[in-house]
């Protein structure tokens, strides 16, 4: 059992950045892939970043592409999403994911690929 809290969330104006940070608790021995993604109104969540165990393998989704940079820490149990020149578009409640992996190269984008999650937070940018 994996424990998911977000922070970070907030209201900022279009061009500002963000960083929401994710910390993990619980049974946190074992290897976990992480994601972020993100769920605006009326609209499907969708994955905007993954990560690999080792940190080194990342994917992001082509919207947010070169703005967007995930993170881990895994001394911490954190992973880190830094959002630079924030758009109204990226609008959405922002939601951390993790789930366990023998591989630690491995990511995932789909929902369905992940057993925990956080609560999330809002993002929200005004124009």
């Amino acid at each position: 059992q994996v424990q998911l809290v977000e922070s970070g969330g907030g209201l900022v104006q279009t061009g500002g950045s963000l960083r929401l940070s994710c910390a993990a608790s619980g049974r946190t021995r074992s290897s976990y892939a992480m994601g972020w993604f993100r769920q605006a109104p009326g609209k499907e969540r969708e994955s905007v970043a993954a990560i690999s165990w080792s940190g080194y393998k990342t994917s992001y989704a082509d919207s947010v592409k070169a703005r967007f940079t995930i993170s881990r820490d895994n001394a911490k149990n954190t992973v880190y999403l830094q959002m630079n020149s924030l758009k109204p578009e990226d609008t959405a409640v922002y939601y951390c994911a993790a789930t366990i992996t023998y591989s630690s190269g491995s990511y995932y984008l789909e929902p369905y690929e992940y057993a925990y999650w956080g609560q999330g937070t809002q993002v929200t940018v005004s124009s």
